[in-house]
């Protein structure tokens, strides 16, 4: 089956407020196993709120539509689908009673308008809202499913949960289910590379690569009548990405980051790290405090842009910024060393380089940059040349500092 999406409120087309029902429904409908081949944003105009509905009734066996069900004029989908579908608008008892209930309970005076949101499309089924005035709707139209949904948030999720999701799994039996892998340390065409074999075959379950900033995500999406079905074809997938990335795998959790698993590995070995940044100020440091409960291993971070902070702070040499200069890798390595030995901490980590726009060389382009890791006595270094805006080249910068954090505890084993 094929489902389409049609958000309606001039706000999202202004850039007013944030379309994240798009995003959730999206990842609801592909979770059903539901195709979507078109998403259209319409504002509170009738007439082209007609032509985009029209046009995705011929193509689309269920249309999910967002918005525009209040009680004010330019609230506007409902009676476009009643109009679109031949339906007269009749006013639904229950609705009109929860109306007066929900505004009742918050001590609000109901005014004529709000009567509005109790009619409803003669002959459809009626989703009651718990969580405002406006309930859901669905109209079965010969061969369309015509789904009406209000704009909240904080509406829409619960309803489209609790009334919806059951209603479309049982038109389309068959769920998708997904399983992330993320790697860090390999780029995107080097991944792929490693599982064209995989790709190439591929049938159900299918394997897809992401570039993120720094890292790479595996999805592993299957197929089946019903979750454990699904996530068993996953499972000997996902064990074969393992069996050919290893190490490279940080995590098969959506909701851990990469910092969150090297705070795992710091608990698990009982490590203390610090952070010594010329170039990204402080980002690297600020990645490490988005993990609650990181002040356990977390020490100090220094922010040491100058050359005089470089020396008073960290006890970097003059001679070897006299020798290499501040952006090399032999600077990288005495402030990670003069960073950890400052902190107390087992591990230091060193970030100095040219983010630019300005303050490149032929010898020492935009985009260079050192990264070092001092653990045990030993520096772990890098050198990486970057490409693109000073804000790009600050975040992959970072990225990289965690991939080598993370390799250098793995190391230590």
């Amino acid at each position: 089956m094929t489902v389409e999406l049609i958000c309606v409120g001039t706000e999202l087309l202004l850039g007013n407020i944030v379309n994240t029902n798009a995003a959730f429904l999206s990842e609801q409908c592909a979770m059903l196993g539901l195709s979507m081949y078109y998403q259209s944003v319409v504002g509170d105009n009738r007439e082209r709120l007609r032509e985009v509905l029209e046009a995705a009734k011929g193509r689309s066996d269920v249309i999910i539509l967002s918005g525009g069900l209040g009680p004010t004029q330019d609230d506007l989908t409902k009676e476009t689908a009643a109009e679109v579908t031949g339906r007269k608008l009749v006013e639904d008892g229950q609705a009109r009673r929860e109306i007066e209930e929900f505004m009742a309970k918050r001590g609000r005076a109901i005014t004529e308008n709000n009567w509005k949101q109790a009619l409803v499309p003669e002959g459809c089924k009626v989703l009651y809202n718990p969580n405002g005035t406006a309930p859901g709707i669905i109209i079965e139209d010969e061969d369309t499913c015509i789904i009406l949904l209000p704009g909240p948030p904080d509406e829409l999720v619960p309803m489209f949960e609790e009334q919806v999701y059951p209603y479309l799994h049982s038109l389309q039996p068959e769920i998708i289910c997904s399983k992330m892998v993320k790697l860090c340390g390999i780029g995107e065409s080097a991944a792929e590379t490693k599982i064209l074999d995989l790709i190439e075959r591929q049938q159900n379950p299918t394997v897809a690569p992401y570039a993120k900033i720094g890292e790479v995500h595996l999805r592993i999406t299957a197929k089946a009548e019903s979750e454990a079905a699904a996530y068993g074809l996953i499972g000997p997938m996902e064990e074969e990405l393992k069996r050919r990335f290893g190490s490279l795998i940080y995590t098969d959790d959506p909701q851990v980051t990469l910092e969150m698993a090297i705070a795992g590995l710091l608990k698990e070995h009982r490590l203390t790290v610090t952070t010594a940044e010329s170039c990204t100020g402080g980002l690297l440091a600020g990645r490490l405090i988005n993990v609650p409960g990181i002040s356990a291993y977390f020490k100090e971070g220094y922010i040491t842009y100058s050359n005089e902070a470089k020396e008073k702070i960290l006890g970097v040499a003059p001679k070897t910024l006299e020798a290499y200069g501040a952006v090399s890798a032999e600077t990288a390595e005495e402030m990670a060393q003069g960073a950890a030995q400052a902190a107390g901490a087992d591990l230091g980590v060193a970030v100095t380089g040219i983010a630019g726009p300005d303050g490149g060389t032929e010898e020492k382009p935009i985009g260079l940059v050192y990264i070092s890791c001092y653990c045990r006595g030993r520096c772990h270094t890098q050198r990486n040349q970057y490409t693109g805006s000073r804000g790009k080249i600050r975040a992959y910068s970072v990225a990289t500092a965690l991939t080598l954090l993370r390799q250098t505890i793995i190391d230590m084993k």
